[in-house]
């Protein structure tokens, strides 16, 4: 696996570049590219970076299962990449993919082998409206073992301000979020999705993120950040992106410069 793990690292750093290169060498499994994708995030850390926390993916929507019945991948998140509400990006050096408005989860407490939902509420600190950018290096047909050792597409996170779990105005399965960009006749909404029906409960999916982790020699730690799965979506274009969160969570704001 390490030529196809020198492949992915090359794509990493130059993602404009031709991916085929990938497709020459054995198709990893699911697990496989599980591990493959710790080797990528040790790379990561040779180089300077730091682990900022974890995503879980196939959550939502018509991801779920996509990968495989009830297969829920995780992914990791850099410090370099974790940006606050109102980040400015330039448009260019992202390549091609799109931001995701998701849920910003912050823990207070670890969790390993043995997390539950009951267990997994009682360690987050804080919820927050936020966003994922997702960079797409892969085709559309890319098996799932790549696609898991490619981070599952994540480039990096936007998180707004946090709120204790205690404080919402209801409960998570009721949380509904509206996508937007602000214009000059004033904001445009693009889409507005609600948890019933799309989301997985995202507690449940908090401890099967630790319990996959632990499977595989990692673990949730104290002031780690999460995200959980996709609401609205909208692909890379120049433009002032908002995410307005019920449940007084409120909004998060990313600007996509071009340049």
């Amino acid at each position: 696996m390490q030529n196809l793990l020198d492949a992915l690292w090359h794509l990493h750093q130059h993602p404009d570049t031709d991916p085929a290169p990938l497709f020459e060498y054995p198709t990893p499994d699911p697990d496989a590219g599980q591990r493959l994708q710790l080797q990528l995030l040790e790379r990561w850390l040779n180089e300077g970076e730091e682990l900022a926390g974890w995503k879980i993916g196939m959550t939502s929507g018509a991801s779920r299962d996509a990968l495989g019945p009830g297969l829920r991948p995780f992914g990791f998140i850099l410090k370099s990449r974790c940006f606050a509400s109102g980040a400015r990006l330039p448009r260019s050096a992202l390549f091609t993919g799109g931001v995701e408005n998701e849920l910003f989860i912050t823990l207070a407490q670890g969790l390993g082998q043995d997390a539950s939902r009951e267990s997994a509420r009682a360690a987050v600190a804080t919820l927050a409206p936020g966003f994922e950018i997702n960079q797409k290096r892969l085709p559309a047909d890319a098996s799932a073992g790549l696609r898991i050792a490619d981070n599952l597409s994540n480039w990096g996170v936007v998180g707004g301000e946090g709120i204790a779990p205690d404080t919402l105005d209801g409960e998570l399965a009721e949380l509904e979020v509206t996508l937007g960009c602000a214009t000059e006749d004033g904001d445009q909404i693009l889409d507005t999705v609600a948890s019933a029906g799309h989301m997985d409960d995202h507690y449940a999916s908090l401890a099967t993120l630790a319990r996959r982790l632990h499977d595989f020699g990692q673990a949730l730690t104290p002031g780690q950040h999460v995200i959980t799965g996709a609401y609205a979506k909208e692909p890379f274009r120049p433009g002032q992106f908002f995410g307005d969160f019920s449940l007084g969570l409120g909004r998060a704001e990313l600007t996509l410069d071009d340049g």
